[in-house]
């Protein structure tokens, strides 16, 4: 048997597992000075906190509801413990049990500071007034990403494509073998020059996570990028294998950052 090292998060039914970029946002004008300001005191080597939501929208919701969600969460920005933030309608779902059609993204300094901000009176509004009376179903998953200061200093610019993955591995996995899982998805950004950024980690809130206990998040320019690591399957077909025989099932959603325009209140 190959090493785990040697085999591959995306053989079929597994897409490509990935996470982060390397420019700034402009998801909102005080973004880019917000976060820098915020750590800049931190060490090189630093981490911070990644929470994504995943949404699944009621069938036949007026468009108008759903706006208003959309606006409503990306304007909690202006709480002091969010680092960075971006909703919006899921571009395409490769790989769920569940037909997804928004996502989440949020950066946090500390786990107390993601903890904060999911007791903050303006944040339960949201999630009451906006969220729930329109949504069926909610997945959420957390994780510390470690990594260069530079990396997780920067946000994507609206029009990046992001690759959102969450894994649930077989039963009785070794917490060994799920931090090589993690060391081949951190790998991946070194073979296919058009991932931005990339983080991965094992979740921490296991409420909403659905058995989901590993995930990823990966950055490119835009979907052309991302449809090119796709469609390089001499490359994707040398980085398979084995890796899906750890698996019982993969979620894969892809999201592209919204414009200013529609990512503010």
């Amino acid at each position: 048997m190959l090493s785990l090292k040697a085999r591959t998060l995306f053989s079929p039914p597994f897409p490509l597992i990935f996470s982060h970029p390397k420019h700034l946002p402009v998801l909102k004008p005080s973004f880019s000075f917000k976060l820098a300001a915020k750590m800049s005191a931190s060490s090189p080597s630093q981490s911070v906190i990644e929470h994504v939501v995943l949404f699944k929208v009621k069938e036949n919701t007026e468009p108008s509801k759903v706006n208003a969600m959309v606006s409503n969460l990306n304007g909690l920005i202006s709480l002091d413990q969010v680092l960075h933030i971006t909703a919006g309608p899921v571009h395409r779902t490769r790989s769920s049990p569940i037909a997804f059609t928004h996502a989440l993204h949020s950066r946090y300094k500390t786990k107390d500071d993601l903890a904060d901000y999911s007791a903050h009176p303006r944040h339960v509004s949201v999630v009451k007034d906006s969220v729930l009376p329109i949504v069926d179903d909610i997945m959420a998953v957390d994780w510390i990403a470690n990594g260069d200061s530079e990396d997780l200093l920067l946000a994507p610019p609206p029009g990046s494509a992001m690759r959102l993955t969450f894994l649930k591995p077989k039963e009785g996995l070794s917490e060994e073998v799920k931090s090589e899982i993690l060391g081949v998805i951190k790998g991946i950004k070194g073979k296919f020059s058009q991932v931005d950024q990339i983080t991965c980690g094992e979740n921490f809130s296991p409420a909403r996570a659905k058995g989901y206990s590993l995930a990823s998040l990966a950055v490119f320019p835009g979907v052309s990028e991302m449809e090119a690591v796709d469609s390089n399957e001499e490359l994707v077909n040398s980085q398979k294998e084995k890796v899906r025989d750890y698996l019982d099932s993969v979620v894969v959603v892809d999201y592209v950052i919204p414009p200013p325009q529609s990512a503010s209140l």
